[in-house]
């Protein structure tokens, strides 16, 4: 009879890539914004937010005519830091005038509307949008990104894609 002694398991190379694999798959599962943003829902943490974003200056041929039918559409894709959000609630749209204003000889500054503006037609709309959040200690998380005013976003509908700024933000109304 021989005496054997038990080997001791040793981890090769593939082994322990197979547990760093592991380890990030249930650690991404863990944090997944989706999950987070599904685990806020459902605890009841998320508050309607209303969201308004300034569009200046977008090259259009109809810009009356876009804001009609983005009005129709009710919703828009919003994209924040280049990570899609999703749709959002269009809940208004305002039009914003074209101001300019120049100094007088007698050295008073008078304002009236941009003459250009029928000639160089450009949208400049302010989109007023409704969604849910999250408040947190660094500002209001909407759509798994935090979000502040003068943050740039990206609005997007059927036939038209505007690069924004946020300039309010209110939680909690509806």
């Amino acid at each position: 009879m021989s005496s054997e002694t038990p080997k001791s398991r040793s981890w090769s190379l593939i082994d322990l890539g197979a547990a760093a694999a592991a380890l990030l798959a249930i650690g991404g599962v863990i944090w997944s914004p989706r999950l987070s943003g599904a685990v806020a829902r459902a605890t009841g943490s998320l508050e309607p937010v209303t969201v308004m974003v300034d569009v200046r200056g977008a090259p259009a041929a109809d810009p009356a005519g876009l804001m009609q039918q983005a009005r129709k559409e009710g919703q828009v894709a919003i994209v924040i830091r280049n990570q899609p959000h999703g749709n959002v609630a269009v809940k208004r749209i305002i039009p914003l005038d074209r101001i300019i204003s120049t100094l007088n000889p007698e050295g008073k500054v008078v304002s009236a509307p941009d003459p250009n503006q029928k000639t160089f037609s450009t949208f400049d709309g302010r989109f007023v949008l409704e969604g849910q959040g999250l408040r947190t200690g660094g500002g209001v998380v909407f759509g798994n990104q935090t979000i502040k005013i003068g943050a740039p976003v990206e609005l997007e509908g059927t036939n038209y894609r505007f690069n924004g700024t946020v300039t309010d933000l209110k939680l909690g109304t509806s």
